[in-house]
């Protein structure tokens, strides 16, 4: 399962390309990921692509957002706390309240803060990125070399390419393909689910390899929830789990943030868990657990 390949995070100069520490993070992981998908032809019977997928208003995006002054949030990684919109340091844009939420401005309103709050109680709080991954845009698209390898993967093994498609909600980011970040509403209505069809698909295989951008969001989100799930099914399945670590980087903005070590942390808190972290250079017969004729 590769997750979120996209220009988007993986061209050096688009909206979110993903650098980690080296400064060319996503690049390697790529040229990496590619060798290690034709190295493996024999072993690979199935891939599935996620695809980050976007519109202008979103509750993660400037537009959704405007200050005291009526303007946007500027910069990187603007972070909007519950306290922000209490103080309306932030506040809904009410001009996007129609193409949302009906005309509800006072529901967005609720819902904004109801949102900001349960982020705080989890791993990271409403982080407002540039635009991105826009659906239609170029920075959607599958980085050529991905798409290329996955294509001959498909005819070699005669087999379908499968897309999950996510974050096109306007009211939650979606960094997991398994979930959003917030399933409910402030007035606890369902804005979201979870994804139990693809889960339910990646139990039937002997090996799940995960792999893709950024390990510090969307590869570190999708493989604690495939944690979490699948332990729900079966207390063996997350050891059929396998973490491509030389095939994932962190978000790194110099001077604006740097998740390096919490993208580190997660990775090591999977592993203690049963996951597999393992790396594309070194043969799928050297990993333990892996069985010789395996179905991945």
């Amino acid at each position: 399962m590769l997750i979120d390949c996209q220009n988007t995070f993986c061209t050096p100069g688009h909206e979110l390309f993903v650098a980690g520490r080296s400064g060319t993070g996503a690049v390697g992981d790529n040229v990496r990921l590619c060798e290690f998908v034709y190295r493996n032809l024999h072993r690979i019977t199935s891939i599935v692509a996620t695809l980050d997928t976007h519109t202008a208003v979103q509750i993660f995006h400037p537009v959704f957002w405007i200050n005291h002054a009526g303007e946007h949030p500027k910069g990187a990684a603007t972070v909007i706390t519950a306290s922000d919109i209490e103080d309306g340091v932030w506040r809904v844009n009410p001009a996007v309240a129609d193409v949302v939420a009906g005309g509800d401005a006072e529901f967005l309103r609720q819902h904004a803060l109801h949102y900001a709050r349960t982020l705080e109680q989890g791993r990271y709080p409403l982080m407002i990125w540039p635009y991105h991954a826009m659906l239609g845009s170029v920075g959607h698209a599958l980085v050529s070399a991905v798409e290329e390898a996955l294509f001959f993967h498909g005819v070699a093994r005669k087999t379908t390419l499968r897309f999950e498609t996510k974050g096109d909600n306007p009211l939650t980011e979606h960094y997991s393909v398994l979930r959003p970040e917030v399933i409910t509403g402030p007035h606890g209505a369902p804005i979201g689910a979870v994804n139990e069809a693809l889960v339910d698909r990646l139990a039937e295989f002997d090996a799940v390899i995960l792999a893709g951008q950024a390990k510090s969001h969307c590869v570190a989100w999708t493989a604690a929830d495939l944690l979490r799930m699948f332990r729900a099914r079966d207390a063996a399945l997350p050891a059929r789990v396998y973490l491509l670590e030389d095939c994932t980087s962190p978000v790194v903005v110099p001077g604006v943030v740097d998740f390096t070590e919490e993208a580190d942390d997660t990775f090591r808190e999977l592993a203690a868990a049963g996951m597999r972290v393992v790396r594309s250079v070194d043969p799928m017969e050297s990993w333990a657990g892996v069985l010789g004729a395996g179905h991945a």
